[in-house]
This record gives C-alpha cells, sequence and structure tokens, in this order.
C-alpha cells in the first residue's frame, strides 16, 4: 500500500501546539505514530496534492551541483536549515531551482524532515542523493555531507564535460562530412554527368562507379530516410531490453581502447560514490549497494552487486571486488591498503582520482587518435570524388590535343 502524507496538528507534554507532515497508510496510522511520539493529535488531514508541478521538475547536473554547494556553504555557516533553503531559493538564477527550493522549504517549515521533503521531488533528487542526505541528517553531520555531495557533483559533471568536448569534434566533422557528400551526389554530380553525356565519350571506370552510386542514391532516398528513423527507434527499444544492453556492454568492455576507456570511467564512478557514503558514515552494506546502481554498465554493475554479496557473507572487500576481475588494480590495492589502515573513505576517493586521470588521458589519446583519422578518410572519399569529376575532363584534354 503507497503512504499518504498526512498533515497534523497535536499538542505536546507542555501544552505546546505544534504542526507538521507525516507519512503514512492511513489517518489512524498517523495518530498512532504522534501518540508514539508523545504527542496529542487535535487534527489530522491528508495533504493537498501540489498543483505548481515542482514534483515533477528535473534540474541538470551542473544546476544542481550549484544548488548543494550553496546549500552546503549556509549550512556550513552556521545558518538553519529552514533560513538556509530560504536564502538558496531567493539567490538562485534559474527558475527551476528557486521553485525547487522555495517548494522544499515549504515543506521543511511546516516541521516535515529534509529527507522526506526530498522524497517529493524524486526527479530532482536521486535516491543516491536522499540517501547521502538522509545519513547525514541521521548522524548529525549534515553540513559535512552536503559539502562532500557538492564535490561529488562537481567532479562528475567535470568530467562528463570532459567526455562531450572530447567527442563532439569527431562527431561534428563525421556528421558535416556525410552532409556534404550527401549534397555532393544527390546535386552536384547529376549536373557533371549530363554535360559527360553530351559529348558521348568513354567514361573512366572511376567516373561511371560514381554516376552509379549517385543514381542509386537518388533513387533510393527515401528509403534511405526510412531506413535511418526505423534504425534509430530500433536503438532506442533495444536500450530498454536488459539483456540486448548487457551484450552491448560486454562487447563494448572488451574493445582495446573504448573498453579500457568505460572501465576506468564507470571504476572511478563507483570508487567515489562508495567513498562519500562511507565517509558520510553509511553501512558498509548499503553503500555498495548504491555504489552499485550508479556504474553504468551493467557486466560491472553486476560484478559490483556480486561483491556485495560476498562482503555480507564476511569477504573482505577488496577479496570481493578482486575475485569479479572487472576492476582496475589501482582500485583493489587502494581498498586493500585502506582496509588495512582503517582509512577506507579517502584512500577509495584517491582511486577515484586516479582513475579519472586514467580515463582523462585514455580520452584524450582516443581523440587525438579520431581527428586524424577522420581527416584522412574524408580526404580520400573527397578524393575520390574529384578524380571521379575531374579524369574524364583530363581525356577530353588529351583526344583535343
Amino acid at each position: 500500500m503507497t503512504m499518504a502524507a498526512y498533515r497534523w496538528e497535536a499538542v505536546d507534554g507542555q501544552g505546546h501546539v505544534r504542526q507538521g507532515v507525516v507519512d503514512a497508510d492511513t489517518p489512524r496510522a498517523a495518530r498512532d505514530q504522534l501518540r508514539a511520539q508523545g504527542l496529542t493529535p487535535t487534527a489530522v488531514t491528508a495533504a493537498a496534492p501540489r498543483a505548481d508541478g515542482s514534483a515533477w521538475l528535473r534540474l541538470p547536473p551542473a544546476l544542481l551541483a550549484l544548488t548543494t554547494r550553496q546549500l552546503a556553504t549556509l549550512t556550513q555557516s552556521g545558518l538553519p536549515l529552514d533560513q538556509a533553503l530560504a536564502a538558496v531559493g531567493e539567490q538562485a538564477d534559474d527558475p527551476r531551482a528557486a521553485k525547487l527550493v522555495t517548494s522544499l522549504r515549504a515543506h521543511v517549515s511546516t516541521g516535515e524532515s529534509l529527507i522526506n521533503g526530498m522524497a517529493r521531488y524524486p526527479r530532482a533528487f536521486s535516491s543516491l542523493y536522499r540517501g547521502l542526505v538522509g545519513a547525514g541528517a541521521e548522524t548529525g553531520r549534515l553540513p559535512e555531507v552536503l559539502a562532500n555531495l557538492a564535490d561529488y557533483l562537481e567532479a562528475r559533471e567535470a568530467l562528463r564535460q570532459k567526455v562531450i568536448l572530447a567527442l563532439i569534434y569527431p562527431a561534428v566533422v563525421t556528421v558535416i562530412a556525410f552532409a556534404v557528400i550527401a549534397v555532393l551526389l544527390a546535386y552536384v554530380v547529376p549536373q557533371v554527368v549530363a554535360v559527360y553525356q553530351q559529348s558521348r565519350q568513354t567514361l573512366p571506370w572511376l567516373t561511371q562507379a560514381l554516376i552509379a552510386t549517385s543514381t542509386f542514391f537518388r533513387a533510393t532516398f527515401w528509403g534511405w530516410v526510412v531506413l535511418v528513423v526505423v534504425a534509430t527507434i530500433a536503438l532506442l527499444w533495444a536500450r530498454r531490453q536488459p539483456a540486448l544492453r548487457a551484450r552491448w556492454h560486454t562487447l563494448l568492455l572488451r574493445l582495446p581502447v573504448a573498453g579500457r576507456l568505460v572501465r576506468s570511467l564507470d571504476a572511478a564512478r563507483f570508487a567515489s560514490t562508495l567513498s562519500i557514503l562511507v565517509g558520510s558514515g553509511a553501512p558498509l552494506l548499503r553503500s555498495l549497494e548504491a555504489a552499485a546502481d550508479v556504474v553504468r554498465t551493467i557486466p560491472m554493475a553486476e560484478a559490483a552487486r556480486r561483491a556485495g554479496g560476498l562482503v555480507r557473507e564476511g569477504v573482505a572487500l577488496s577479496r570481493a571486488l578482486r575475485e569479479q576481475n572487472v576492476f582496475p588494480p589501482v582500485l583493489l590495492h587502494l581498498v586493500s591498503s585502506g582496509e588495512q589502515s582503517g582509512r577506507l573513505a579517502p584512500l577509495l576517493a584517491r582511486a577515484a582520482e586516479e582513475l579519472e586521470r586514467d580515463a582523462e588521458r585514455r580520452l584524450a589519446w582516443l581523440a587525438a587518435l579520431l581527428q586524424p583519422a577522420l581527416i584522412v578518410v574524408m580526404g580520400a572519399i573527397v578524393l575520390v570524388l574529384v578524380l571521379a569529376i575531374m579524369l574524364p575532363i583530363v581525356s577530353m584534354n588529351q583526344l583535343i590535343r
């Protein structure tokens, strides 16, 4: 049965009237919770659903990191949570962040806990985010946890931007090159062919092949469009099939260059998430479950969950990870050192930094390899097109001489 939110008013032992919001299955269960806290409920009503649409808001990663940083700074300065949320909402430049933080403050100001308030906005605050905030609130280290969470989000966003910047140039070059080739085949080549057909000379085989390609492309243009649409839909459908995604991820991890890059990125994401969870005081088993959820590739996520099962049986974390044969050696060595020295969280953070640097090096090397390769391939295609067009002209000049 899904729990609902109930607004309540009650009297405490000193006769003071208190108000708030509680999650319960029924109004009677809500009253029982209040009585268990030593309160005498005077009114319990269902909380009206919000009509402002803030529950469906989703902040971009960079904006969420900025909002978290602002909240962490204000709470670390000693400002009460209610006032910190009000200040963040007032100084937010983005209307989405202002609307979300203002709505969150409205829940907190009525007596609802911060974690329960965030649970009302699952699209904005992930389960990992809420779990970290809950752990910080339970241990009384909310400002410190928010600061660590802001560091985590900023690091993830910085790494994501580096990946995008490294791959955007090859992607743009490829798209533009195919567009130019399509224009040449569809419009330029037919006009040149018309000139050659009037001369009635025997065309070189390269030119004949280009003419045949252009004719085929123009005749089947809409078929190619339909094929691209169908392929796109098929790829989107395949992404939602766990078995197909697992096969693709397995193949991706086996690639010589891209596989090691993806492995480093996922291992860094796993190590940094586990570091911040363990450092925030969350139990290791719960931390392993949450860290496994942020791993993108299915084989590595399943390996992380299997390692968590071994840890639950009493196996050391370093040994559990080593038995999976998918995690990089630097992570295994630093985890082992962290277990022996009792500094697991700092050494996990160091492992994440080392893996991120390794991923950046591999990403730079991959980009440096792709860019000249694309230039050579596109140059070769353009050379073939130019030769196919120029060879008949050269032949005609020789005949004239």
